[in-house]
């Protein structure tokens, strides 16, 4: 009998387009689920049957209470080689092998351009006015060139983010808490004297840290506050790094000009969700990951960790 494999997630139904899942389809039948499941219970009723489950990203957690509830799985595989919402020492108690994929850093520096660019130029307002017979130019867009961009963290991402920047002919700073003076010389930017100079002092602000203990709720109400009126903020990192019921109000408030965000406390986002209404925000649908070489990889590999696995020889083991 074959073994079953769900993948999750597969919001677009692209999962299986973009791997040729044929070369294991003799040992394994595959399940593309499009529809998100919310909730433990909701997991373990639909997974109860499944040996091998492909789960994108961190958007579904992965606890021992809900791996014990799955005694068929034996297979987990993760896109990326970090996975936050995965616990592992349930995994291996219950003998579930867990194995991740590349990922490539470029999609969401992408997104992060698109977001801060859509942001400055008005480019959704000016769309949709122009498609529906509106104004003819209505916005007053704000410029990059000479203007300061500034970075909470400058690891992979933010270093990338970064150069374009000074592509553009911007002042870039960054800060984060471990942030050195040489390392932000080597990426061509200044060390910013404090996360509070960083934000007082910016025209734009685009977040790229990892999120843990130190970064959880970093930029709050306080921190919001310290930014120019004409400023605007990006987000493709982690929802919980800026305080989302503080960033709400500040856009409510029109004490920022704008805000970019690509990621939710709740995902996918419930259809009453205040982010979905909320005014001067330009808002996208966790998509920074979300490009066709990235799922290339995602998938391709998956193929191959499962195949791998069935060889008794797993790779890319995680943690």
């Amino acid at each position: 009998m074959r073994l079953r494999c769900a993948v999750l997630d597969d919001f677009q139904g692209a999962a299986t387009e973009s791997a040729d899942w044929s070369v294991i389809e003799e040992q394994v039948e595959v399940v593309a689920l499009r529809e998100h499941l919310d909730g433990e219970d909701a997991l373990a009723t639909a997974l109860a049957d499944y040996d091998i489950v492909v789960t994108l990203r961190e958007r579904v957690p992965f606890p021992g209470s809900l791996i014990a509830r799955l005694p068929r799985l034996k297979l987990l595989v993760a896109s990326g080689m970090r996975n936050s919402v995965i616990d592992y020492a349930a995994a291996e108690a219950h003998g579930v092998t867990v194995c991740g994929t590349a990922s490539s850093s470029t999609p969401p520096v992408e997104l992060t351009w698109a977001l801060l660019l859509g942001l400055a130029r008005g480019i959704v307002e000016e769309s949709g006015a122009l498609r529906s017979g509106g104004p003819w130019q209505s916005t007053v867009g704000a410029d990059l060139h000479g203007r300061r961009l500034g970075l909470l963290g400058l690891g992979k991402i933010g270093s990338l983010v970064a150069r374009v920047g000074l592509a553009f002919g911007m002042r870039v700073g960054a800060w984060s808490q471990n942030l050195t003076k040489e390392r932000a010389a080597e990426v061509g930017v200044e060390l910013a004297a404090s996360k509070e100079d960083l934000l007082a002092t910016s025209d734009f602000v685009s977040v790229h840290l990892a999120l843990g203990d130190r970064t959880r709720g970093l930029v709050g109400a306080a921190e919001l506050a310290l930014m120019k009126p004409t400023a605007y903020l990006v987000n493709t990192s982690r929802a919980a790094i800026v305080d989302q019921d503080a960033l709400l109000a500040a856009l409510h408030e029109g004490r920022i000009a704008g805000a970019g965000v690509d990621v939710f406390d709740v995902e996918p986002l419930p259809a009453d969700h205040p982010m979905r209404t909320a005014p001067r925000l330009l808002a996208t649908p966790h998509l920074g990951y979300v490009s066709r070489a990235n799922y290339t990889t995602y998938y391709g590999q998956a193929v191959e960790d499962i195949q791998a696995y069935l060889a008794g020889a797993p790779v890319r083991r995680l943690p």
